[in-house]
């Protein structure tokens, strides 16, 4: 019969044979399961809600250095905190466990303690799309309730001492690590401007934001240089038209001394008249050459005047004139002396400004080189400068926010309600149980149903359809089975079927 489908009409007649059953079980049940929570130890749960503040300072003043979600953190410190180092010393500070110590390993007795030990985190409100938590829930279950209490307390506690010497570890380590790289970054930076400074003192003058000034001082050491060159070659010129008129006096005079020549006189006016306009023919009157040479042949008229007014020296005075030159002469002397001298001057400037020249020169061709050598530098200096102020930057607001951990105005954890003392058990939940006893005595009754329906080995035919199943006939007819009163009663009633070949009788239960 278990091989042919059902109908819902024949599932409730099953039911309705085996209610008594059902019913029993289902009534055992519930008794059966407040009986074993009732066995079963009674275990107390203590609770702390710890909140998770946010820092005082904003994060836009000052950075905080751990970035770390606290899911992450919070995961990372339970692993800790539920470690052996940990756990073994609150079994040992409020004996835990008295009765099995000794019996049973401390391992057990750790994962024992660590699986009464429960982290949730808070559920938020609302969903703000940041990823931070608001807090968490401590939870320890134990078989006494001020062990769970105790318990819960210690746990707390270490979180939050955990979370304080974390976020300080970190922020003082990356404050000693920036200042390990700021002072090699400052190393760094020095070298860069050790070396931009001696580079600057050795190519002083051809650096390349002195090109223009090099340019403009070559242009103007060419023009002084052309002055100095005009002013030696006039220095030259009169020094020689000097010398020319100091041989001629000198021959005049000479003359004079020995005899008073006047052809040689007449001679050296006529030779001072042919300079004087052989320079009126190149240049105009105020021209120096052509003032010094109108001054020298009036003073030479003046002295022939001078002598023909004098009488004849004597004998006697004779020598001593002859010793003293005219005072043409002697300027003329001392004219050609003072153009030697501004020579020497003009000669020893003009040597000096093509030295000049040729250093500007040099700076000037040099000056490609010596800018592509000072960018490399100036690169390597400016890069150096800007490693360097970001990580004194960066070791300033790693200072800052380890202050802040310091003072514990950062991210840190708060008891909001603390560990709470259990009045009565969190498990085993008694009506759970007789529920669950319920649940179970009612399927179990319902299962052993239609066990005995379906799978039992003797088959029962009891309707017209598991007749043409099992015998794979058609039903014609249904005969009911008519007995008397007194056999109803003693027997079971029979129906007779009259299937398409044999009479079948079908016994009800």
């Amino acid at each position: 019969m278990a091989q042919r489908e059902l109908t819902p009409s024949e599932y409730l007649a099953m039911l309705r044979r085996h209610w008594i059953l059902i019913v029993t079980l289902t009534l055992i049940g519930p008794i059966a399961g407040y009986g074993v929570s009732l066995v079963l130890p009674n275990r107390y749960e203590s609770t702390t809600l710890v909140l998770v503040e946010q820092p005082t300072v904003p994060s836009d003043f000052v950075k905080p250095i751990d970035t770390t979600g606290v899911n992450e953190r919070l995961a990372s410190m339970q692993q800790q905190i539920l470690s052996r180092t940990r756990l073994e010393p609150l079994i040992h500070q409020f004996g835990l466990y008295p009765s099995d110590i000794g019996r049973v390993s401390m391992d057990t007795l750790i994962d024992r303690l660590g699986d009464a030990i429960d982290v949730t985190p808070v559920v938020p409100m609302a969903e703000t799309g940041s990823g931070s938590l608001p807090g968490f829930y401590v939870k320890v279950t134990m078989d006494n309730p001020r062990n769970a209490q105790a318990v819960s307390a210690a746990v707390t506690s270490m979180f939050i001492e955990e979370n304080i010497r974390l976020r300080q570890q970190h922020s003082e380590t990356t404050t000693q690590f920036m200042s390990q790289q700021l002072t090699e970054a400052k190393t760094k930076l020095d070298a860069q401007d050790a070396k931009l400074a001696a580079f600057e003192s050795r190519y002083l003058g051809a650096l390349p934001d002195e090109e223009a000034t090099n340019l403009n001082l070559l242009t103007g050491m060419t023009s002084q240089l052309d002055a100095a060159t005009q002013a030696l070659y006039r220095a030259q010129q009169d020094k020689s038209y000097a010398e020319s008129m100091l041989a001629q006096q000198l021959a005049n005079w000479k003359a004079a001394q020995s005899g008073h020549d006047p052809e040689a006189i007449d001679q050296q006016l006529v030779t001072l008249q042919n300079q004087l306009a052989s320079l009126q023919s190149r240049y105009t009157d105020n021209y120096p050459d052509v003032v010094k040479a109108r001054k020298d042949l009036e003073n030479f008229q003046k002295q022939m005047a001078e002598n023909n007014a004098r009488k004849p020296p004597t004998d006697t005075e004779k020598p001593a004139k002859a010793s003293i030159e005219p005072e043409q002469i002697t300027q003329l002397r001392a004219e050609i002396h003072s153009h030697d001298q501004v020579i020497a001057e003009k000669t020893k400037e003009q040597e000096k400004i093509k030295q000049q020249i040729a250093l500007y020169q040099s700076r000037v061709q040099s000056s490609p080189d010596i800018e592509q050598q000072y960018k490399a530098l100036t690169r390597g200096y400016q890069a150096a400068l800007e490693s360097y102020n970001d990580l004194q930057k960066k070791r300033d607001d790693s200072q800052m926010a380890s202050e802040l951990e310091r003072k514990q105005e950062s991210e840190r954890f708060r008891v909001l309600d603390p560990a709470n003392l259990p009045d009565k058990p969190s498990s085993p939940k008694r009506p759970l149980f007789a529920l669950g006893g319920l649940g179970g005595g009612l399927a179990l009754g319902v299962g052993l149903a239609l066990f005995q329906e379906l799978y039992r080995t003797t088959t029962r035919m009891r309707n017209e359809k598991d007749v043409e199943f099992a015998l794979r006939l058609p039903v014609l007819a249904i005969l009911p089975d008519i007995q008397p009163l007194t056999e109803r009663t003693s027997k079971p009633s029979q129906t007779q079927i009259l299937t398409g070949g044999k009479l079948t009788e079908s016994v009800r239960a």
